[in-house]
């Protein structure tokens, strides 16, 4: 299947040092890096935020019901805010991780340094073919001279990797998909990853987390390019959070502990997924694994990147969800029942490893009631011969380095 994506149109680019589009009217030009296996959702989902302020200066009247009246430079003549070009090693399809194919505007051959010059963001996404493309002289050397000349570089998921290799980031803060931060600390140890935040700006430097956080961190370049309305405006058509709640973290307990499948340190996570309420101290978990505290400790970051005490607040934070989503217990009960020693101790962990509070939580995710033969299913009682409701496990990633 083929699905032409271009977004780029026919205007003068701008000359270096102008500010791209800042002051000067002209559009913001974007250049986004593709490769075989790209993640589809690293490319359409920024290049799909960015497009649609687009349409919002030209269409403003299509846009009222999201709140906004976009203002123009010049009211007749509205005029892009992006000029969005995809790059590849040639111009014309390639295949993405889906199957599906893009279509690319022009091939890296005919990205000169004079092309170049103007550039205002350069969008690096990630995907099966990251590291390919971390092999790749043509990739790589594309990447560094268009980060040399953008004014502001970016990347989604693992492509963080390839602005690493390309050697752009270096002492840079940065984040990538939290299954796959620990592989980058470790090849990169210059640089400082934050695993669970969902974008990451270090001076003209933004980095994303996983696969639809780059459209997060779309949304946090409109606003910073167009102001907090258009972002919102934007937000709201594609029905996105305006600032996501929670980090990474929020995503990762039931896959940590897929990912640690196998042995002592498999069974001991998947038994904290099941006994949340017990003692799941450090020296009771040691106890359990038949190891000392020490060993039980390092086995556990070894496997899982995480200490056994961060694991059990996931895991812990992660039932407490599931009790807010899908209960009208009150939160002191789901305190108790999910482990933590009062309500206050769980909405500290909540505040930490979603970022809001519990009572906030309950109010964005709360689920429609089962409703049963005589009316709405009361909190903590399934319908008679139904099975509790339950939240299917994600995937288990396939691992970065695998």
């Amino acid at each position: 299947m083929l699905y032409r994506m271009s977004m780029k149109t026919e205007k003068t680019p701008a000359k270096s040092g102008s500010g791209a589009g800042k002051s000067t009217g002209e559009p913001r030009r974007v250049l986004m890096i593709a490769y075989t296996d790209v993640q589809v959702l690293d490319i359409t989902g920024p290049l799909e935020i960015l497009a649609s302020v687009n349409d919002a200066r030209a269409n403003p009247r299509l846009w009222a019901p999201e709140g906004l009246a976009p203002q123009t430079d010049d009211a007749d003549t509205p005029s892009d805010a992006y000029e969005i070009t995809i790059a590849a090693a040639e111009a014309g399809p390639f295949r993405t991780t889906s199957g599906l194919q893009l279509v690319a505007d022009i091939g890296f051959a005919d990205l000169t340094d004079d092309y170049l010059s103007g550039l205002h963001t350069l969008v690096v996404p990630g995907g099966e073919g990251t590291i390919q493309a971390m092999r790749d002289d043509a990739v790589l050397d594309v990447v560094a001279r268009a980060g040399a000349a953008a004014e502001r570089i970016t990347s989604v998921c693992t492509g963080t990797f390839i602005l690493a290799r390309a050697g752009l980031i270096d002492g840079r803060r940065v984040t990538t998909h939290w299954n796959v931060a620990g592989d980058l600390d470790e090849m990169f140890p210059t640089l400082t990853v934050d695993a669970d935040s969902i974008y990451v700006r270090d001076g003209n430097v933004w980095t994303s987390a996983g696969v639809t956080a780059g459209m997060d961190l779309a949304l946090a370049l409109v606003e910073e390019d167009c102001g907090r309305d258009m972002a919102l405006a934007v937000a709201r058509r594609h029905v996105l959070f305006m600032i996501r709640p929670g980090g990474q973290s929020q995503f990762s307990a039931q896959l940590v502990a897929q990912h640690a499948a196998k042995g002592r340190i498999g069974e001991i996570t998947q038994w904290v997924l099941d006994n949340v309420a017990a003692d799941l101290s450090v020296p009771a978990l040691a106890e359990r694994a038949h190891m000392s505290e020490r060993t039980l400790a390092r086995a556990f970051v070894s496997e899982t990147g995480l200490t056994p005490g961060r694991f059990v607040e996931v895991a812990r934070v992660e039932a407490a969800r599931r009790h807010l989503e899908e209960t009208a217990d009150d939160t002191e009960t789901i305190a108790w029942a999910c482990g933590f020693s009062s309500a206050e101790q769980m909405r500290r962990a909540f505040h930490r490893r979603v970022g809001v509070s519990p009572a906030d939580y309950r109010a964005r995710f709360r689920r429609m009631p089962v409703m049963g033969p005589h009316g709405p299913i009361q909190a903590g009682s399934p319908a008679a011969g139904q099975p509790a409701m339950q939240r299917t496990s994600l995937p288990q990633p396939s691992g970065f380095m695998q």
